[in-house]
């Protein structure tokens, strides 16, 4: 029996052992290990053996992921990083994912304890569950405004992380995604994300504020459970449901506002944390668990001490509901006599000069979310490129306890200001360009950083004629009647960009 047991482990062994298609070593020494995907067309970056058996990961110190691998004389696209491809490589410094990567599988950098930052590019459109947990060096991650879901554990344990920006093309966060990011200190969440999962924030003791925008429909069950540091909370309209134990043992709150659309309010969703002032927005009362219960939506002393405040009209109805009629002390208002309302962010402002956008909002310390987006260049093949990039620009503001503040929108494109075909420098044609900013606002057209003079004309998608204007100070400003939602063309001299009318 033990002879067979032998031959069957070394019949199997080949199999396990080699976990990597090809090997090939940069210009820099590092030798990285591919797999081969998309029916041997491109190549996903994976570890070097069989991760629990005879060979270990063995990436360390600086890694470079090429875009492109030669070997056999046949170049191919690295398109992937495929799951647990670096995870346990704790001498991992510095990576470098380069664009053409869509995806990072699951677990690809888990237990990555001496990275301390990463750029992901913005070809990459998923990150997979666990893919960067247990890094518990990394400081500061950047996401593309590619990536569209933030997968289970995606950064569980991150201890250190403390700067962090979800971009607005994320839908969903996933389960304990930032569970113990014990070092992050304040989050807005955008309001493309329609829900929170489970134990999504839990143990990040370190969030003294966090806004939920009005796209979430739910949060999950321990979602910000053991948050000490925040204070009080806004929950919005948009949100239905709030799992159990959502916010317990948020030791720092002394405040809640719960919002109108709230039709479900879990077990122990406040459990362990006393809140002084309670701020119900629901018309309709629904029953919550009381304070005899060991599973009670709010502790006792909340019942028994906090102010819960009711819209007017509505005080009966809770002293008639199980639950919220525990509260000793109902009233309606906010303590003012008004039925709170939740104000709105002033929508931002763009503008560009020296290299660099610059969004603000009238809000007082509202937060500008932004997403741009490029028509740029980024692979071919051919003898001749056109160069002509335009950047999309789309911003909002976002302030806890606010609403999100209407999206501004520009388009930033850049002109040539005296055109040429002469005067090569090292292979690269000398040509000046400036950049110029375009924004709409009801069916007017506004262009920044034309030269003095300049004919700005404006035509609908079928090519007539909207207006025209000269520009001055710099600046032009064309009144069309094309409707919202429509495409303009604006001719700036030879240059022609498309525009979305607002």
């Amino acid at each position: 029996m033990k002879k067979q047991l032998l031959l069957l482990a070394m019949i199997l062994l080949p199999l396990v052992a080699n976990a990597h298609d090809i090997e090939v070593q940069n210009a820099d020494g590092v030798t990285i290990y591919y797999n081969y995907t998309n029916n041997g067309t491109e190549l996903s970056v994976t570890f070097k053996g069989a991760k629990y058996n005879y060979y270990s990961n063995e990436y360390q110190g600086n890694v470079v992921i090429p875009e492109e691998v030669n070997y056999m004389n046949r170049t191919r696209k690295v398109t992937s990083i495929g799951n647990s491809a670096f995870s346990d490589c704790s001498s991992l410094t510095s990576i470098t994912i380069p664009n053409g990567v869509t995806s990072i599988g699951g677990s690809a950098f888990s237990g990555c304890s001496g990275l301390t930052s990463v750029t992901i590019p913005n070809s990459v459109t998923s990150i997979g569950n666990s893919a960067f947990s247990g890094c518990s060096g990394l400081t500061s991650v950047t996401i593309p405004n590619s990536v569209t879901s933030i997968g289970n554990d995606a950064f569980h344990g991150c201890s250190s992380l403390n700067s962090f920006t979800i971009p607005n093309s994320v839908t969903t966060i996933g389960e304990r995604a930032f569970h113990g990011c014990s070092s992050l200190t304040s989050l807005t969440i955008p309001n493309s994300v329609t829900s929170i999962g489970d134990r999504a924030f839990e143990g990040c003791s370190g969030l003294t504020s966090v806004t939920i925008p009005n796209s979430v429909t739910f949060i999950g069950v321990y979602a910000f459970s053991n948050c000490s540091g925040l204070t009080s909370i806004t929950i919005p309209n948009s949100v239905t449901r709030i799992g159990y134990y959502a916010f317990s043992n948020c030791s720092g709150l002394t405040s809640v506002t719960i919002g109108n659309s709230v039709t479900s309010i879990g077990d122990r969703a406040f459990d362990g944390v006393d809140i002084p002032t309670i701020i119900s927005l629901i018309e309709n009362p629904f029953k919550i668990t009381g304070k005899t219960s060991d599973y009670r939506t709010f502790t006792q002393n909340t019942f028994n001490n906090a102010t819960l405040y009711v819209p007017k009209g509505t005080i009966d109805k809770y002293k008639a509901t199980d639950g919220w009629k525990d509260f000793l002390f109902i009233e309606e208002g906010t303590g003012g006599g008004d039925t709170p309302t939740t104000q709105k962010c002033e929508k931002p402002t763009i503008s560009y000069e020296n290299g660099k956008l610059t969004f603000s909002s009238a809000t007082d310390g509202a937060v500008c979310q932004y997403s741009i987006t490029d028509t740029d260049i980024k692979a071919g093949s051919g003898n001749e490129v056109q160069l002509n990039v335009t950047y999309t620009i789309s911003v909002y503001a976002t302030k806890s306890g606010y609403d999100n503040s209407e999206t501004a929108t520009a388009t930033l494109c850049w002109i040539d200001a005296t055109p040429q075909t002469e005067g090569i420098t090292n292979g690269i044609a000398n040509i000046p360009a400036q950049a110029v900013l375009i924004q709409s606002e009801g069916g007017a057209i506004h262009v920044q950083g034309v030269d003095e003079g300049t004919q700005v004309n404006v035509y609908s998608v079928n090519g007539t004629q909207a207006g025209s204007a000269i520009s001055q100070s710099g600046a032009a400003t064309i009144n069309t009647n094309l409707q919202p939602g429509s495409i303009a063309i604006v001719k700036i001299g030879q240059k022609s960009v498309k525009v979305v009318i607002k």
